[in-house]
């Protein structure tokens, strides 16, 4: 456990004792205890059982896992009177913390959330913690993973500031973003390596439109931290990334180092000066809606940058491109009804090109979540922190080349997901992904690979007991990128108040 989580955490806890009791009676404290078992037919958990999990599945089967979470939202608005004291109120906060143990071949104590945050005013939140978070113009919940920040691994902890909703919220134009500083896991090839991340998101449309735009930017960088596992001194100078003040400001506003003469070359590496502090990636997205009487429709395109490669269009056929239809009619209580259909495409195999030269043309070779600083590349505890799909070497099978981080970053994905309910008691969400997987740039697989990843999930409530839902996956993996397996889980969940 990081010290910084550390700290965060004792905080918290005082913050929860002193806030629940104060609170008593005005809002009431949310539970959830989840129960439940993964098995498979290979030692492998299935793909889809463990991507996009906030890192809470292990990659080893079978195991029993128990899940337990609290929460303390901000006050609800039922009323007039709730919304004038709404506007005098300056500050209103909430929290919430998720423990999880995985008993399995070994046991694994877990906490994927554990947050404060304040709202202040009508728009402004600021929180510090750990929080389940998805970043990118994208389903949030169908989705083959946000390109950059997708849910898949266990979250960063944070200080975040954050205006989480479009203001002015009934404009023409809305504007909504973040600005955040965080701290990876200690352990690392790089310690102490910090995170900064922000977005800046606009609307095109007025709220109540049925056709609405959406244009966006969000930038990660690792950077900071020390090292005396990279010997090659172009890359690093007396095991210190930079991470002065000076280095802040470059490091934030992304500027290329290579023609500044007030560089001071005993601490920052030829590396650093011949690129930029940090390893930075990020996604421009687009997006457009729209809402009708009986259907919506929500497309998106995430379009990735690592580089300059971006700037220069070199590598603008990667992406992620979706669509999302999503049924508006009442419930149909007597058959099986479809609520949201997901299809996607993902690409990553231009990359701008196997080579990297200066010259915008052949700007290429991005080697996508891989870094020659940062050598466990965009991960957190061995998980990728983006797509599951561009996932860690020890992932793949054994006889394909081992590289970095990722030995598979040149990747192609059809992906569909679909939600319902059937009889208007069972719940469903089915997930199918195709992908043709070429490794990297650096060390390609001989042949194209091929991987058809699956799941289908059941869930209904139990009519005896209040609050209580029941729910059975099956996963399968067929190919030749992961080990043929078929997965399962099945899991009894408790949901109410304090």
């Amino acid at each position: 456990m990081t010290k910084p989580f550390t700290y965060v955490l004792i905080v918290l806890l005082v913050f929860m004792s002193c806030l629940t009791s104060w609170s008593q009676g005005l809002r009431k404290v949310r539970y959830q205890t989840e129960v439940g078992f993964y098995a498979a037919t290979s030692p492998a958990t299935p793909f889809w059982l463990r991507s996009n999990q906030y890192g809470i599945v292990p990659n080893d089967s079978p195991f029993l896992t128990l899940r337990q979470s609290i929460r303390q939202d901000y006050r609800a608005i039922r009323s007039h009177a709730d919304s004038l004291k709404f506007i005098k109120r300056k500050i209103d906060f909430g929290w919430g913390v998720q423990a999880v143990l995985n008993a399995g071949h070994t046991y694994q104590l877990l906490i994927p959330e554990a947050y404060l945050k304040l709202k202040l005013g009508r728009s402004m939140e600021v929180w510090a913690g750990r929080r389940r978070e998805i970043i990118g113009l994208v389903d949030s919940t169908l989705s083959s993973g946000s390109y950059a920040w997708s849910g898949n691994a266990l979250p960063l902890t944070k200080v975040q500031f954050a205006i989480p909703d479009y203001l002015p919220r009934k404009g023409l134009i809305g504007f909504k973003g973040f600005y955040a500083h965080g701290w990876f896991e200690s352990g690392r090839f790089v310690d102490n390596a910090m995170l900064h991340q922000k977005a800046l998101y606009a609307r095109l449309g007025r709220p109540n439109w049925r056709t609405k735009f959406y244009a966006g930017i969000n930038h990660q960088v690792m950077w900071g931290g020390q090292t005396d596992r990279l010997s090659n001194n172009s890359t690093i100078k007396n095991n210190q990334l930079p991470n002065q003040f000076s280095d802040y400001v470059n490091m934030v506003l992304a500027l290329p180092l290579g023609n500044r003469t007030d560089i001071d070359t005993t601490r920052v590496s030829h590396f650093d000066h011949e690129n930029r502090i940090g390893n930075h990636l990020g996604t421009v997205d687009l997006g457009f809606e729209y809402i009708g009487r009986s259907f919506s429709l929500f497309a998106y395109r995430q379009n990735i940058y690592e580089d300059g490669s971006l700037f220069y269009l070199t590598n603008i056929q990667d992406g992620l491109n979706g669509l999302r239809i999503r049924n508006r009619r009442p419930r149909n209580p007597t058959g099986i009804q479809i609520k949201d259909l997901l299809l996607e495409y993902l690409y990553t195999q231009s990359q701008g090109g196997s080579q990297f030269l200066e010259s915008s043309a052949q700007r290429g070779r991005d080697n996508y979540f891989n870094h020659s600083q940062y050598q466990d590349g965009w991960s957190r505890y061995g998980q990728t922190i983006g797509t599951p799909f561009i996932s860690p070497t020890p992932a793949s099978r054994s006889d394909l080349p081992q590289y970095g981080f990722t030995n598979n970053n040149r990747v192609a994905v059809m992906h569909m997901g679909m939600s319902g309910r059937i009889l208007d008691f069972f719940s469903f969400q089915f997930k199918a992904s195709y992908s043709e997987n070429l490794g990297t740039y650096e060390q390609p697989f001989p042949n194209p690979v091929h991987q058809f990843s699956s799941l289908l999930t059941l869930a209904s409530p139990v009519a005896i007991l209040k609050g209580v839902t029941a729910r059975a996956s099956i996963a399968t993996d067929i190919g030749d990128l992961y080990a043929n397996s078929v997965g399962f889980y099945l899991g009894i969940r408790k949901d109410g108040y304090l």
